[in-house]
């Protein structure tokens, strides 16, 4: 799984994600993943349209860094989830803590 980070404006946060967020891969960015979600930075765009795959381990990695986000007053979304992965994430609730986008407008909209 590879994972990479850019900074959209002062305070909005991207992370492009890419592999499959099984086991392996989810171990693999789980450190980096939280460092990146880590304070000071409050807003987060995680990009899936890299993601192929996403196991119970990867929803895991997402709901404790996002929980861990809400609790410092920041937001974080989902960014390009393919139909599979979005049907997941929808049925497994996940939708309410971490809004789901297809389009990087829709999502900024709700982080600014």
């Amino acid at each position: 799984m590879k994972i990479n980070g850019e900074q959209l404006d002062n305070d909005i946060y991207k992370i492009n994600l890419e592999g499959r967020m099984d086991i392996a891969g989810a171990q693999e960015i789980d450190l980096k993943f939280t460092a990146m979600t880590g304070s000071p930075r409050k807003y987060f765009i995680i990009d899936f349209s890299g993601v192929d795959f996403l196991a119970s381990i990867g929803i895991r990695t997402l709901l404790i860094n996002a929980k861990a986000v809400n609790n410092r007053g920041g937001k974080m979304v989902i960014l390009n989830p393919d139909d599979n992965i979005e049907k997941i994430l929808t049925m497994a609730g996940i939708d309410v803590l971490i809004p789901l986008f297809n389009d990087l407008e829709s999502a900024l909209a709700v982080l600014n």
